[in-house]
């Protein structure tokens, strides 16, 4: 049997924020997402979460996930309290205990599985992820006897001179056999300069501790402040992009964009430089994003130019063209063949096939047939100011420029609105209608 525990307790005062440190987010997804995402091939029989520091904020966030256990740690009083915390909840548990830490956000689950397999098979007491480091600041440092084994761990504020010399690390990543865990839990003191429990003690009281070193050491990279969220961004971004383009996609400046690890692709994209995808985005063969777009939890069909603009949980039909300066916001379907000019902005709507909005109109709470034109400036005055309504407009109909469509309002198909116009009233199909107030023109006196 396999329990897993994530320390999430600790304050993550380096971070200088008010949000939790495991709940700030790398690539789209808060830190301790990621590590819950890694444990999920391991099939665990039990997932516990120790919360401690704004508790109720890390708990909401991850009440999407099933299964999960919440332990509370207060005080915050090191790593060996926060997995004595564990013992009630595992009363009766006969396995493995799997401890990982909310904050190591780029562990890997083949990493985690190798980890396992090496620690049943050697039949030890705990078996922990280990690594060689040329600048090991920060870490604890690993001793072993001639034979291998883990004699102990000493934390670096603890090390001497001389041991701060050693290069083997103590990932914070550590396999138990819970039994025997238990059995010398209650044995740790706070005997040390912080005046915590550390788990690392736990090494020289066990009968068997072995390492296990990790082919990448980034992969245990933990983060105490922004320099290392920041660090560790550019490192899942440089894996994104790298994959991406062995799949057909091109980055003409890869540094300057960012993607999130829920978007996909299809082959010939091409993302101009400071274009970023955020949340779950689709990516359709042929696109051309950017420059300076975002994209946000939206759908693209294929060969859609979006040039600077933002697109928000929109779909976009075949062979759109966005921008420059758009902005398509929220349930907005943009069927196919479809243009949506400069400072254009489209809210809540469906633009039918072929439909035209060129420039600087607003087109909110709307459904628009196919091959309608949209003349420049047009607005539909969807809020009436307690209600939005519904401007409808059939196929092939047309707005002058500066035309006002007040909703709640129907144009039929084949209508051509004139210039200036303000519209109040449904129009029937194959009208021209045109409604403007008249013009008073007055000589000044001399």
């Amino acid at each position: 049997m396999l329990a897993i525990a994530i320390l999430a307790a600790g304050k993550g005062t380096r971070m200088k924020s008010k949000l939790p440190k495991v709940l700030h987010p790398l690539a789209g997804k808060s830190l301790i997402d990621r590590v819950l995402s890694c444990t999920h091939g391991l099939n665990p029989n039990r997932r516990l979460i120790v919360v401690g520091h704004q508790a109720n904020l890390v708990e909401d966030s991850l009440r999407k996930h099933q299964g999960l256990d919440f332990v509370l740690q207060q005080p915050q009083n090191g790593t060996g309290h926060a997995i004595q915390q564990l013992k009630p909840r595992l009363k009766g548990f006969n396995g493995e205990l799997l401890v990982l830490n909310g904050d190591v956000p780029l562990l890997k689950e083949e990493t985690l599985s190798s980890l396992l397999k090496f620690h049943k098979e050697s039949n030890a007491s705990v078996t922990f992820l280990s690594a060689s480091l040329d600048s090991p600041t920060g870490y604890g440092r690993v001793f072993t006897d001639e034979s291998g084994l883990v004699k102990k761990i000493i934390e670096e504020r603890d090390c001497t001179n001389e041991q701060r010399k050693n290069k083997l690390i103590n990932a914070g990543i550590y396999c138990f056999n819970w039994q025997q865990l238990s059995d010398v839990l209650n044995l740790l003191s706070n005997q040390n300069s912080q005046n915590e429990i550390y788990l690392t003690d736990t090494i020289s009281l066990l009968k068997k501790a072995l390492h296990f070193e990790v082919d990448n050491p980034f992969e245990i990279k933990g983060i105490n402040d922004r320099v290392q969220l920041s660090e560790c961004e550019h490192y899942i971004q440089e894996e994104l992009k790298s994959l991406w383009m062995s799949k057909g996609v091109s980055f003409v400046d890869p540094i300057s964009c960012s993607l999130s690890e829920d978007s996909n692709f299809g082959t010939d994209v091409i993302i101009e430089p400071q274009t970023h995808l955020r949340g779950k985005c689709s990516i359709g063969n042929g696109c051309h994003l950017g420059p300076g777009s975002v994209i946000t939890n939206s759908t693209l069909a294929e060969n859609v130019l979006a040039i600077h603009s933002f697109i928000n949980e929109a779909t976009i039909g075949n062979n759109t063209s966005i921008g420059p300066f758009a902005h398509i916001r929220p349930e907005s379907n943009i069927r196919q063949n479809s243009k949506i000019g400069n400072f254009v902005e489209i809210k809540k709507s469906c633009i039918g096939e072929g439909t035209k909005i060129n420039h600087l109109s607003y087109v909110g709470d709307s459904a628009l047939g196919k091959n309608i034109n949209i003349g420049a400036g047009t607005i539909t005055a969807n809020f009436d100011g307690k209600n939005k309504h519904r401007t409808i407009i059939d196929d092939y109909s047309k707005t002058g420029a500066n035309s006002v469509l007040v909703a709640p309002i129907k144009i039929g198909a084949h209508v051509t609105i004139g210039a200036g116009s303000t519209i109040s009233k449904d129009i029937p199909d194959k009208s021209l209608v045109v409604e403007r107030s008249k013009a008073i023109i007055r000589t000044k006196a001399d």
